[in-house]
């Protein structure tokens, strides 16, 4: 089990992260999203063991991880982390590149190198050098290097973050397939709330250097603790209880667009501004008594049509 407790760190005085605590077991799938700066790839770094830190501790099976100040080489030695540099040996092929992780005496080794690029779909890039790669997949080469020493946890920073849509869904698949059955805890920070919503287990959300939500990607897209956090997932809508019911003390409601429709007569009147076409419905922005709001419809409506809204 890996445990992380009350870490903070800061490169100056003013601290990235503050207090942040969790815990996971083997297996499982993690992800950490968060705008950019809140800390995501410095937390990853610090359960590798290249950053130092003086507040908390991180702990795997019970036994406390040291960091970077004790240890000849830093990182330990049965984490693999993998940062956004991809950090491969562009000159040498494909099959070097995943190779020099592998002892020549394994006689399972040529067979270890397909197995990784399979998961990957670069087999047919074996004997490429990676010089000539594209972006996307040196990306997919450096995963399948980070896998040859099967790691007990694996770290990845922004994984899938220039491979192209069309493939990264079959690449997620694949690989969290993998990683679950050879139970390989897995810690992602991420963008790609698909990634997270869709294949992990807990979602850490940071803001400001401190874990503001935390829970299954049921749980925090279906009862979001701000607007900050919903808006990872889906357009969100910050609505005043006030518009529903003037007599209530103002509360701010959390409606994903999916949450509002229309309807044949209500109280609650918008003119359209916008259709959005979105493949399986339209994304619709109205004015609603001076403030935008958004819902999904199944057609485009015309600017400035008038509807009716029903909200919950």
């Amino acid at each position: 089990m890996l445990k992380v407790e009350n870490v903070g760190f800061g490169y100056t005085s003013k601290e990235v992260l503050n207090n942040i605590s969790f815990t996971a077991n083997k297996g499982n799938y993690i992800a950490i999203v968060g705008e950019s700066g809140c800390g995501k790839s410095t937390l990853l770094e610090i359960i590798y063991g290249l950053l130092h830190i003086e507040k908390g501790s991180v702990y795997w099976n019970n036994i406390k991880l040291r960091g970077p100040k004790f240890q000849l080489i830093p990182g330990e030695p049965f984490m693999k982390y993998l940062p956004q540099d991809f950090d491969l040996m562009p000159y040498i092929t494909v099959e070097e590149n995943i190779g020099k992780h592998l002892s020549y005496l394994d006689e399972n080794r040529s067979r270890r190198i397909s197995e990784l690029l399979e998961v990957v779909d670069m087999t047919e890039f074996l004997k490429t050098k990676v010089v000539n790669l594209s972006g996307g997949q040196k990306q997919r080469v450096a995963i399948a290097k980070v896998l040859a020493k099967e790691p007990e946890v694996l770290l990845l920073d922004e994984p899938f973050s220039h491979i192209d849509n069309f493939r990264k869904n079959k690449l997620r698949r694949s690989l969290f397939k993998y990683l679950k059955s050879k139970n390989i805890l897995c810690v992602v920070a991420t963008h790609d709330t698909t990634d997270a919503l869709s294949f992990a287990d807990e979602i850490i959300v940071l803001k400001n250097a401190e874990i503001v939500a935390k829970g299954t990607p049921q749980e925090i897209y279906n009862n979001p603790v701000s607007g900050y956090v919903a808006s990872f997932f889906n357009e969100i809508n910050e609505i005043s209880s006030t518009i529903l019911n003037p007599n209530t003390s103002e509360e701010i409601l959390l409606r994903y667009p999916n949450q509002i429709k229309i309807a044949k007569k209500s109280e609650f009147k918008a003119t359209v501004v916008k259709s959005y076409f979105k493949g399986v419905c339209y994304l619709i922005e109205a004015d609603l008594q001076g403030k935008s709001i958004y819902f999904e419809h199944s057609k485009s409506l015309s600017e400035n049509e008038k509807v009716y809204l029903n909200i919950k």
